[in-house]
């Protein structure tokens, strides 16, 4: 068994009087991807971002319980945020690069850290843009503009973005649900090779790839944590009904 990355005991989180997510318990291993799966407003988002405390942007937002990564509760009072977030890498659904060109894209989050030297953030670009598979088809047009990318490439070079400042874990929220099949499969090539160097927790709602390239799975269903295991045990031999049930298609 990989070790613990990201340990979550008791998690409770409201939006207001609304509970959204109940006594989630979870142990995320290290250098694995992680896919959590359920229909629409069950929670996986919810749940993802309070990984990296993106809900504290929220208002009205309360969590009570643990996340602990690497043997430190993120959600203590002496927590530095900002540093937190350094650590965990942020993929949305829809690609977000800023309109700046394709280099400033990769080099902001350096820049934001301190780092001006060209030399050194000239490497960091190049490593990034060649971790996320993305280099070959932009080392020609670092000055052009992130925007002229199509939309496959503008979500690796979001990955690229991510992995610029040097993080440990890189949450994924339905990272190819806007792209067409060959995108699609590019990013899944990616998300496997990633993993030797990061622990990677992707929300998807399509099962198929959540078998394809995940190593294990979190079902969620109204808030809640139905069933965590394995990738290939959840989708040929859930321990529950209400897994198989919603792995075979009859509700969600």
């Amino acid at each position: 068994m990989k070790k613990t990355k990201i340990s979550v005991e008791n998690l409770n989180l409201f939006y207001g009087k609304n509970q959204a997510l109940h006594d989630i318990i979870i142990q995320i291993p290290e250098n694995q991807v992680t896919a959590f799966i359920g229909p629409s407003g069950c929670g996986k988002s919810t749940f993802l971002r309070s990984i990296n405390r993106m809900n504290d942007l929220i208002d009205n937002v309360k969590i009570d319980g643990k996340v602990i990564i690497d043997d430190i509760d993120i959600y203590d009072k002496n927590i530095d945020v900002v540093q937190l977030r350094k650590r965990i890498g942020m993929v949305f659904q829809k690609s977000n690069p800023f309109p700046k060109s394709i280099y400033e894209n990769v080099a902001y989050g350096p820049r934001v850290n301190g780092i001006n030297e060209k030399k050194i953030l000239d490497e960091i670009v190049e490593e990034s843009l060649k971790k996320a598979a993305i280099w070959d088809e932009s080392k020609d047009r670092l000055k052009n503009s992130a925007l002229s990318l199509s939309g496959g490439q503008q979500q690796r070079l979001c990955i690229a973005r991510s992995l610029a400042v040097n993080p440990d874990i890189l949450l994924m929220d339905e990272p190819a649900s806007a792209l067409d099949p060959i995108s699609t499969s590019k990013i899944e090539e990616l998300i496997h090779e990633l993993k030797e160097n990061y622990t990677i927790v992707i929300v998807t709602h399509n099962m198929q790839q959540a078998a394809r390239v995940s190593d294990t799975t979190a079902f969620f269903y109204l808030g809640k944590l139905i069933e965590f295991d394995k990738t290939r045990k959840i989708f040929t031999n859930p321990t529950l009904k209400q897994t198989e049930d919603y792995i075979t298609g009859r509700f969600g």
